[in-house]
């Protein structure tokens, strides 16, 4: 009988899937730097970027299908896949959490007004709640945005997706296809009220910011915890129920990868869709990406083959770096928001120099992070807690 370590080494990686993490992720740092200047939903440039998110749900939801599904009859228990799960996620989270706490007083930007009144003894206080993935609340925000983690907004998905792991271990594993199927049909409605703002269950109305959007999660206001529920639930479980239907794969050869990743960086980067006459039009954009194109990209990358050693090593490249340049690339985006407040008046190109610096900084860093720090600590914690 094989054990579940064995199962996981002989399962290779999915190559495509992990360069198309990599691309939205490059895509993510993008739209972050864009929205510093960015009047609103309507007019940001990547303007669909923070549809990202939902893609990541849909890889991570088939992904951990792929890595655990099957593992459960040998010898899985509920407690060995969350270590796994944290080693995994966990590092990156406190490295990206320190960054933030290290840039937070150089950020204060006029966005920000809580910035200069909060004392650093409390900013170490949400330094040690956000590494245990402790979310702020709204009565101890430090930033004035209520964000989950105000020294790193970007780690609101990752409590998200910690939910979505743990309702994975106890509930979604044991579903067969026809009730997973059925759960995601439901979830899908949660979509369509979010995207559309029908608002069912009379909890949108704080959000008058991003209508027909799918814009926030990040927060732990009722509107904000519902919002999160309905950008989890679907993706995730609906990326797992892809990988249980394994004929539903699109085979598009060896330019597979460069197909998904044209499709996927076109969607989220198109233009705002409909105007003050017909605005629910940009809600049934969000709608459709989210329900039918993501599940298809995904499709299509998991079916897909890599085309020569070049594209292989891009792949693999961008994997690597993907999860990295995502958890640490946003406290950088907190300081180039106040330079860009302070200077302002600056020429056009000293604002395009400074926002493409920030840019390949972030590559770097992400770079930098596994390299010295998250594969090092992930082997340690690995031999540690699981191999023994």
């Amino acid at each position: 009988m094989m054990s579940d370590d064995s199962i996981l080494r002989s399962r290779p990686r999915l190559e495509i899937l992990d360069g198309l993490r990599g691309v939205a992720a490059m895509i993510v740092v993008a739209f972050h730097l864009f929205e510093t200047y960015s009047k609103g939903p309507s007019f940001q440039i990547i303007n669909h970027g923070y549809l990202a998110v939902d893609f990541f749900f849909v890889l991570s939801g088939f992904v951990i299908g792929y890595a655990y599904d099957g593992r459960w009859c040998k010898g899985m228990t509920a407690g060995r896949f969350f270590v796994r799960r944290i080693v995994r996620l966990q590092p990156m989270v406190v490295l990206g959490t320190l960054i933030g706490a290290f840039w937070f007083y150089f950020g204060d930007a006029p966005a920000f007004p809580a910035v200069m009144e909060t004392p650093w003894w409390k900013v170490l206080l949400i330094l040690l709640m956000a590494s245990f993935m402790f979310p702020t609340p709204p009565s101890m925000d430090i930033r004035g945005w209520q964000e989950i983690n105000p020294l790193n907004g970007a780690q609101w998905s990752l409590l998200w997706e910690y939910i979505g792991n743990i309702l994975y271990a106890f509930v979604f594993r044991r579903l067969s296809k026809l009730w997973l199927g059925v759960a995601v049909a439901f979830s899908s409605l949660l979509v369509i009220d979010l995207a559309f703002d029908i608002d069912t269950f009379g909890l949108l109305e704080a959000r008058k910011y991003a209508q027909y959007t799918v814009i926030g999660g990040f927060g732990l206001t009722a509107d904000q915890i519902y919002i999160g529920i309905c950008r989890l639930m679907y993706p995730f479980f609906a990326g797992l129920l892809l990988y249980r239907l394994s004929r539903c794969r699109i085979d598009i050869g060896k330019d597979a990868f460069l197909w998904c990743s044209a499709v996927l960086a076109m969607v989220l980067s198109f233009p705002h869709v409909g105007g003050d006459d017909m605005p629910w039009l940009n809600g049934l954009y969000c709608a459709v990406v989210i329900l039918l194109v993501f599940p298809a990209i995904v499709a299509a990358g998991a079916a897909g083959q890599l085309k020569g050693r070049n594209m292989t090593a891009l792949c693999r490249f961008l994997g690597m770096i993907s999860y990295p340049l995502y958890i640490t690339h946003y406290p950088m985006i907190y300081v180039q928001m106040k330079w860009a407040a302070q200077h302002a008046d600056a020429p056009l190109s000293t604002h395009i120099f400074v926002a493409v610096s920030i840019f390949m900084a972030s590559i770097a860093v992400a770079y930098a992070a596994v390299k010295v720090y998250d594969i090092p600590m992930r082997t340690w914690l690995n031999e540690k807690f699981i191999k023994r």
